[in-house]
């Protein structure tokens, strides 16, 4: 051999070792959805796990703890006005957007006026108070409010109050959601539908110091068992909403850990009582009393007991009953069988039919079974349709249904759970339940800040929307988590987001 062929070998081997370091040092962060996320546009987006996507891609004015305090984020600071109807926030110095772009006053204005004001945004009812945004100085806001809001900050920790590039979104209009733009800790690299969605690191990002991961790739996985498989063969890192039934092995297994959240959501059964034509072709939308048969009908403990392994808290309303906010006056109901019989032969409707569409995901797949079997034991006969979840949230956005077994991820403050969904015309009112009487309740809460006094409010709300029973709730689930055993920094939030700044890989 040659001193110019060795002296080639040695320079090859040397490149080798280098990639091979390199290779070696970048982190991929793998994460198992159980649902394929709807659009990326924090504006227009509405499912849970989209949300977990937009925790690495897009930071928000505020975040939360694990006690559900409100913490600054993308707000350094914020200060009240003597009569509660203006909010000032300074603005944290040094954030760029992925585009290179300044985030400043300029920046959460047009945000904030775009959530408000953009066709088909689901945000508009969470900032409907605010009435106009004024820019103070490049790093000062002032948010003008039309009366006190107490849920104002709650609702800047979520989608609400993140924030996208001015101009990458101006450029793109209503397809944004399709090459998003942000200033969270990852940046959009690439999504293929119903197969993966990969977040490549934001160098310049403002915290980055808290970012130990090269990449993300979020994996749309809907079936339960398959998707502990990929974390098993080390496929996947990390999996959201494990199955009930493998807790306790995978509990036993040192490989792994598991966590377990309460979360500030529910599940329940929306019902299309005014939404479309279709609530007045079936008897369950038509009247009330069909309604009430139904929660009858129905065994929360033990629906709870067989579909989530008493992996949850039986509950009646938004909140669960150990949040501040639960109304006692409307106690949970029992089931009751002859009663609920009796309702349906006073309603004229002994033997009610409806659809009841559920997603492709394991639990809600399990939940529409036991439904089925419960009900007919007081006379409904409930078929199933199943459809992938962005499906039958279009369906429910068109009135294309008659129930729906919708689970709503939760928010800090209970307005969260409450003003979209039964607000007349709200953006989240799947249902077309409307009332005038609830309106001015709901916005008589949202201006009281007094928490006593609030309650009393929201106890006539759940009042006035129980007799009519458009969303019948049944539970409030535990976040179920498994993940490898070496990821290090896992928070346990409420919420149910996995926050990817502070975690890393140990040895």
């Amino acid at each position: 051999m040659t001193f110019s062929t060795r002296k080639f070998l040695l320079a090859s081997i040397t490149a080798f070792l280098a990639m091979s370091q390199g290779m070696a040092s970048a982190q991929t962060l793998r994460v198992g959805l159980a649902e394929d996320p709807d659009v990326l546009d924090p504006t227009l987006a509405r499912s849970f796990v989209g949300r977990i996507v937009f925790s690495a891609l897009c930071d928000k004015l505020f975040d939360i703890d694990e006690k559900l305090n409100i913490l600054p984020q993308l707000a350094a600071s914020y200060e009240w006005s003597a009569d509660n109807k203006a909010l000032t926030l300074k603005i944290r110095q040094g954030v760029t957007f992925h585009d290179g772009e300044k985030l400043d006053a300029a920046a959460v204005k047009f945000n904030l006026e775009r959530h408000k004001n953009m066709a088909g945004s689901n945000r508009r009812g969470e900032l409907a108070p605010v009435t106009s945004i004024d820019v103070i100085d490049p790093s000062t806001v002032r948010l003008n409010l039309s009366a006190p809001f107490a849920p104002l900050l709650a609702q800047l920790t979520d989608r609400a109050g993140m924030m996208v590039s001015p101009k990458a979104a101006t450029a793109a209009g209503d397809k944004f959601g399709s090459h998003p733009v942000c200033s969270g800790p990852f940046k959009f690299a690439e999504r293929v539908a119903q197969d993966r969605i990969v977040l490549e690191k934001f160098p310049n990002y403002w915290n980055k110091e808290a970012v130990h991961f090269d990449k993300v790739i979020y994996t749309p996985i809907p079936d339960a068992t398959v998707r502990l498989a990929n974390l098993k063969s080390g496929q996947l890192d990390f999996i959201e909403r494990m199955a009930s039934n493998d807790v306790e092995g995978v509990m036993k297994d040192k490989k792994y850990k598991v966590s377990r959240i309460t979360e500030i959501g529910y599940q329940g059964i929306t019902i299309n009582v005014g939404k479309s034509d279709q609530a007045k072709k079936n008897p369950l939308g038509r009247d009330a009393r069909v309604r009430e048969a139904f929660e009858l009908s129905l065994d929360r403990q033990g629906l709870a007991q067989v579909v989530m392994d008493n992996e949850a808290v039986v509950g009646n309303q938004w909140v669960a009953p150990n949040n501040p906010f639960y109304a006692k006056n409307v106690p949970m109901p029992k089931r009751d069988i002859e009663k609920a019989k009796a309702l349906l032969k006073a309603a004229g409707v002994e033997k009610p039919s409806f659809t009841l569409v559920t997603t492709t995901a394991s639990d809600a797949q399990r939940l529409a079974v036991v439904i089925q079997a419960m009900s007919r034991e007081a006379g409904f006969d409930v078929k199933i349709q199943t459809a992938e979840f962005a499906t039958s949230l279009n369906m429910a956005d068109k009135g294309d249904f008659e129930a729906y077994t919708l689970s709503w991820s939760g928010r800090p403050d209970p307005d969260g759970n409450m003003y979209s969904f039964h607000g007349c015309k709200q953006p989240l009112n799947y249902t077309g339940y409307c009332s005038a009487e609830t309106d001015a309740l709901l916005n008589q809460s949202r201006a009281e800040r007094d928490p006593v006094k609030r309650k009393k409010i929201m106890e006539q709300i759940t009042a006035q929307v129980m007799k009519e029973r458009p969303i019948i709730y049944l539970y409030h689930r535990n976040w179920l988590w498994a993940y490898n055993g070496k990821l290090a920094g896992v928070r346990n939030i409420p919420d149910g987001l996995l926050r990817v700044t502070g975690l890393k890989m140990t040895p």
